[in-house]
């Protein structure tokens, strides 16, 4: 192995041979693998369904709206 002699050199080495924190980082990966293909499927299936819940109340709302106006 090549000595390092300037010091972001040996602090770059320092690094790259500590491994605190990898079980971490590899329960992040876990995670993200298994939440992403929750969150693709709720925004592909659930999102229309939420739309479709907020689009009816909204026109409601402007319907009950419009006859609160009238006498």
């Amino acid at each position: 192995m090549k000595k390092i002699d300037f010091p972001l050199g040996r602090l770059l080495a320092r690094i790259h041979r500590d491994e605190r924190g990898g079980v971490s980082i590899e329960t992040i990966l876990i995670i993200a693998a298994i939440a992403l293909p929750i969150l693709i499927f709720l925004i592909r299936i659930g999102w229309p369904r939420v739309k479709g819940f907020f689009d009816q109340g909204m026109t409601d709302l402007e319907a009950g709206s419009g006859a609160a106006q009238q006498p």
